[in-house]
């Protein structure tokens, strides 16, 4: 919303950071995408931040088989061909080659050798406070409970390094109950209380009502986390 108006973003076809800006059809200011905020034009300065909402990047095998009902949107636009929509790893994709290089095709003015350049994180950022999260972390059973500008969160991976997400955790600490491919995540706390995974929040399965809400997040390669949050650390268990 901008000015109590709902208004439409479109892509610019330019990056920052080798980071795709986006614009609004209201004034055409240019947005950086991955904080959310004016980079040109006229709300520069203005204090708008856009809302991030919390996202999970996962596999389609994952996904469909825990949300067997899930609609999907037509390849077929009449925009590009199908073969266009090719999954990344495959090499008939057009960001295979990219995917797959060591390094990136723009300059990116900050980077860290912390970690590969290309290497996938999983970013939290809160107030002035990041920390990236290695997806190589993630094997579909661990589980990590930690704390952020003082915010007590748990991060999991559904599958292997897969549909990483982070919520609220309260005062509880987790850890990973059985599940079987197509059932919804379950955490157990503390008490032994048992705690389904969805897709805003943990919710209670003691007939408690109570949830823990998804936090907002970021997947990205290091270098494109590190080039807007350099301040970052990394987490090692």
């Amino acid at each position: 919303m901008i000015d109590g108006e709902r208004v439409q973003f479109g892509t610019s076809g330019f990056l920052y950071r080798s980071n795709k800006l986006m614009f609004d059809r209201k004034t055409e200011t240019l947005w950086n995408q991955f904080r959310g905020v004016p980079a040109v034009g006229q709300l520069v300065g203005s204090g708008m931040e856009l809302e991030v909402l919390p996202m999970t990047l996962t596999v389609w095998s994952e996904w469909v088989a825990e949300h067997p009902d899930t609609t999907v949107l037509d390849l077929d636009t009449g925009i590009y061909p199908e073969d266009a929509y090719a999954p990344e790893a495959q090499n008939d994709s057009a960001y295979f080659g990219y995917r797959f290089q060591k390094d990136t095709i723009f300059p990116v003015p900050e980077q860290s050798a912390d970690l590969a350049t290309k290497e996938q994180v999983f970013g939290l950022a809160f107030g002035e406070e990041a920390r990236a999260y290695p997806l190589s972390l993630f094997d579909g059973r661990s589980v990590i409970n930690d704390t952020l500008a003082g915010r007590a969160v748990v991060i999991f991976a559904a599958g292997e390094a897969a549909g990483v997400r982070a919520y609220e955790r309260g005062g509880h600490v987790f850890t990973r109950s059985p599940s079987t491919p197509g059932q919804a995540v379950t955490l157990t706390d503390e008490n032994g209380v048992a705690w389904q995974a969805g897709e805003n929040a943990l919710v209670s399965l003691d007939g408690s009502g109570e949830t823990l809400k998804q936090v907002s997040s970021r997947d990205s390669y290091w270098f494109g986390w590190y080039a807007f949050y350099p301040h970052t650390d990394i987490f090692s268990p």
